[in-house]
């Protein structure tokens, strides 16, 4: 049995994942990383050992497979006897025409975004109930906020997530469990060689400055957490109703929204060259969003955007 805490990180081969091993090694925990790319894995593990102290399992399994997903989630158990910090980050999308992307590829992303998501967090979560103690940390996108046309069917997985997790984030409040929907979005990894550049949109963030969001979120105890003052803005922005008027004026607002956030980060001095940290820009007034920001108001709008993209295949 494990006397450090001990984090189990899926995709934990490069980008995101990756940022996560450096960062709860620094934390002092013991790390599972899961990936199909083993030796990476086992470079990374070896780094952060030497690095921080620590004790780093590398588990090879590709979670596409159902059997390999119970597998990976035994030889933990068999490792470290607990999880205490689940980060479910893999994943990947598909950029296209629906009728043109393989159909393989997308149900792909369904196993892999949402089924072993689930089954992972299924295989954790009871014993971190029973205990009292522990925390989830899964990865949407801010393509969860709105339909993503394009990237139809790994929109609807990452509103999956998002919705799965602000539940459990509800219903294990006062149980000693924590959960947060992680929301990114363009971040520098390779998700961009895997569903192609038509799929970003807005600046790249640095895959520490996610993780950093993440972890200042959940520590605050946040259901979830957009990461980037921009990317917080869109996933906060007006739902575009149906109907052509009543979608002009949505429209209409939207742009609004969009003129004053930017004469804010001006105002802070954070301009189109500058810093957009996620504490560098004054929230608007009358504009409030939910999670890591507070606040009580409805679901941050499902816009029309089609290039909002966040997770990325990382195994």
């Amino acid at each position: 049995m494990a006397e450090r805490p001990v984090a189990l990180i899926t995709g934990a081969s490069m980008g995101i994942g990756e940022a996560f091993a450096d960062a709860l090694a620094g934390r002092g925990y013991d790390l599972a990383l899961v990936a199909r790319s083993g030796d990476v894995l086992e470079r990374i593990a070896a780094r952060v050992r030497s690095a921080h102290g620590i004790d780093a399992q590398a588990v090879v399994a590709d979670l596409e497979d159902a059997p390999s997903v119970e597998r990976a989630a035994q030889a933990v158990q068999d490792r470290f006897g607990r999880v205490d910090l689940l980060v479910n980050n893999a994943g990947y999308g598909a950029h296209g025409r629906f009728e043109a992307i393989e159909p393989a590829r997308e149900t792909g992303q369904i196993r892999l975004n949402i089924e072993a998501l689930v089954a992972l967090t299924n295989r954790f979560a009871p014993a971190m109930l029973a205990r009292g103690s522990g925390g989830i940390i899964n990865v949407a996108s801010t393509a969860a906020f709105q339909p993503v046309p394009y990237m139809a069917v790994y929109g609807a997985t990452k509103a999956f997530v998002l919705s799965f997790s602000e539940a459990l984030a509800e219903e294990f409040r006062g149980r000693g469990v924590r959960v947060l929907a992680l929301c990114p979005g363009a971040t520098r990894t390779n998700f961009f060689q895997v569903a192609g550049e038509g799929a970003q949109a807005g600046r790249f963030r640095a895959p520490a400055d996610v993780v950093r969001t993440a972890l200042r979120a959940y520590e605050r105890g946040a259901s979830y957490a957009v990461d980037g003052p921009l990317n917080r803005l869109l996933a906060a922005s007006p739902r575009f109703a149906r109907g052509s008027g009543r979608r002009e004026r949505a429209s209409t607002a939207h742009a609004a929204v969009l003129a004053r956030v930017a004469r804010s980060l001006r105002d802070d001095g954070v301009g189109p060259r500058g810093p957009l940290e996620s504490g560098g820009c004054r929230r608007p007034s009358g504009v409030r969003a939910r999670g890591v920001h507070g606040g009580r108001l409805r679901r941050p709008s499902r816009s029309r955007s089609s290039r909002l993209s966040s997770s990325w295949r990382l195994m």
